[in-house]
């Protein structure tokens, strides 16, 4: 905005003798004036605003707080400093708008599809480094991982002068007398199938802000 100054030395005019010319008011002086005095007023911002008017002003530094006007290159620096999703941030909702559009800033990406989150323990090999990932959502017990147990017989089987078929058991044992060999095995049980390794969950949108 240009600030108004004046065209015509008015002033000066009075030091002139009455017989000067120059001491005359001419209309070409009083235009010559009103014509500076427009132009600056005309520069200058609509006190009631307007969508399409502008302006510009000097940007202040970051954080600066005063009456200063703020400028959007200030107001846009500000928002970045103070919100609430800073690069790095997760953002969890129940609607898959992309926080972009929702929060109007941020360059955001998909984050931990299938997987829950794990606060870091510093302390635990599995959870001491941010992003690190582990765990199965299902997954099959070897044998050191089941309790200790045993098995019942089912049964075994042996032919003979004492015939039990496949209903053989330890009492029926000492029955057999003829030194032929004797079959037995413990029940079979379990299928070997995974099991569900989940706890309790719900699931939402994730993502993690990256610029």
């Amino acid at each position: 905005m240009s600030n108004y100054t004046i065209a015509v030395n008015w002033s000066g005019k009075d030091a002139l003798s009455d017989s000067d010319p120059d001491k005359v008011i001419s209309g070409t002086d009083f235009n010559t004036e009103f014509t500076t005095a427009q132009t600056a007023i005309n520069t200058k911002a609509d006190l009631n605003g307007s969508a399409t008017e502008s302006f510009s002003a000097t940007t202040a530094t970051a954080g600066t707080n005063t009456t200063q006007v703020a400028t959007t290159a200030f107001v846009t620096t500000a928002i970045d400093n103070a919100e609430a999703f800073p690069v790095g941030s997760v953002f969890i909702s129940v609607v898959s708008t992309d926080p972009a559009t929702l929060l109007g800033y941020g360059t955001w990406s998909a984050f931990a599809a299938g997987k829950m989150l794990v606060g870091i323990d510093s302390g635990d090999s599995d959870f001491d480094t941010v992003e690190e990932t582990g765990g199965a959502k299902t997954h099959t017990l070897t044998t050191d991982e089941l309790p200790a147990h045993s098995h019942d017989y089912a049964g075994g089987e042996y032919t003979g002068a004492n015939d039990y078929g496949t209903n053989m058991s330890v009492g029926n044992l000492g029955e057999t007398t003829d030194g032929r060999s004797k079959n037995f095995n413990s029940e079979t049980v379990g299928g070997g199938t995974a099991h569900n390794n989940l706890p309790p969950y719900i699931v939402t949108y994730m993502w993690k802000r990256t610029a």
